[in-house]
């Protein structure tokens, strides 16, 4: 078992921000959770010298894998002043007093691979993840190489969604991780490094710095597509991921209702504003499949998110049932697209991924190139 002080003592040989006293001497050391044999630390920095601070991050997460026993290291910079939350430090993770400071950063590309995109929501509750896991099958059954990132830090799914139960390994380097894989998809997620159910809490800095170690020390290799599984609403991930990758597009998954469709404008509209291009709407849970007799019922009425699109002028990919067979093959771990390729669900979710990848073959209506994005 694996204890904070090991993990300190091997941190006693990097030196900390200041060059001079060693990291743990230095206080800047603002957390240390240690879960299954990964050890996760927080660092805390001047957000204007978070670049110049990348060989000591480094430096501490080669320190701590030496450890025997250790199965991983994330070691994160953050911007915050660290203070103890109920239940002990960094176990549950910290808080500040202030708003953590951002700075801007031009997007670079991900080696290797061609395209990535986006699949987000106005809000929780609209299967977004299920569509994205699907979204990814799909285009993979179509040909190309794909991989995805869960980057819901707080409510990692795709584990459960591609039935994993696994560790990612080290790469033969030992500097990156090598995704796991499914149904033809290469997956990486915050939710294999963790334990089920445990809570991820973590601010700003924390979660751009984690995110983009998700994103780039990855072992990916040569893909067309990475699909990333965006958390609901429009915050740090959303804009972490516009600041560090050039974004192809975003797919806006919505239900018919008029209340999903209020936050899912708030979704188009964050991404119009960070000038990244939308490959269109889907809509989810659109109708009602009869298991028995297949009798179709519209019970979340029906065309809202079609109506929205061509309100504002953003292509629609496709609507997708409500259907028991995709709730019960996602919660085994098994997409339907590809448990069950010749059904009416997964015909749908393999049409938007056909409508998809022809969109990326010519680029996403009002393409651009990626911003220098500043959030004030």
């Amino acid at each position: 078992m694996i204890s904070r002080d090991e993990v300190m003592a091997a941190l006693a040989a990097v030196p900390g921000p200041d060059g001079r006293a060693s990291l743990p001497e230095s206080g800047a050391v603002s957390g240390v959770t240690i879960r299954d044999g990964k050890v996760f630390v927080a660092i805390a920095i001047d957000p204007a010298r978070a670049k110049a601070m990348e060989p000591m991050r480094a430096g501490a997460e080669a320190a701590i894998r030496a450890i025997s026993g250790v199965a991983g290291a994330v070691v994160t910079l953050t911007a915050e002043s660290a203070r103890t939350v109920a239940g002990g430090p960094a176990a549950h993770g910290h808080q500040t007093d202030a708003p953590p400071r951002r700075h801007g950063r031009s997007s670079e590309p991900l080696p290797g691979v061609k395209h990535i995109i986006a699949v987000a929501s106005g809000k929780g509750g609209v299967g977004k993840s299920t569509v994205a896991c699907n979204l990814a099958v799909g285009l993979a059954k179509l040909g190309l190489a794909v991989g995805v990132l869960d980057a819901d830090l707080f409510g990692p799914s795709m584990p459960r969604l591609f039935g994993i139960d696994a560790k990612p390994g080290l790469a033969p380097d030992g500097k990156k991780l090598v995704p796991l894989e499914s149904c033809g998809v290469k997956i990486m997620s915050i939710g294999f490094l963790i334990e089920e159910g445990a809570p991820v809490i973590w601010r700003g800095p924390m979660v751009m710095s984690a995110l983009n170690q998700l994103l780039r020390e990855v072992v990916w290799g040569e893909l067309d597509v990475l699909v990333v599984d965006m958390p609901p609403g429009t915050g740090d991930t959303q804009l972490t991921m516009a600041q560090n990758v050039p974004l192809a597009g975003a797919v806006i998954v919505s239900t018919p209702q008029d209340l999903a469709l209020i936050d899912a404008r708030r979704g188009i509209a964050m991404f119009a504003q960070t000038k990244v291009p939308l490959i269109g709407v889907v809509e989810n849970m659109s109708y009602f499949l009869c298991p028995h007799c297949g009798a179709r019922t519209d019970v979340f009425s029906h065309g809202g998110a079609r109506k929205e699109a061509e309100k504002l002028g953003v292509p629609f990919l496709g609507e997708v049932p409500l259907d028991i067979a995709i709730r019960a093959h996602s919660d085994d771990g098994r997409p339907v697209v590809a448990s069950m390729p010749e059904s009416p669900q997964a015909n749908a979710l393999l049409e938007i991924a056909r409508r998809v990848a022809e969109t990326l073959a010519v680029g996403a209506p009002g393409a651009k190139p990626a911003p220098r994005i500043r959030v004030l």
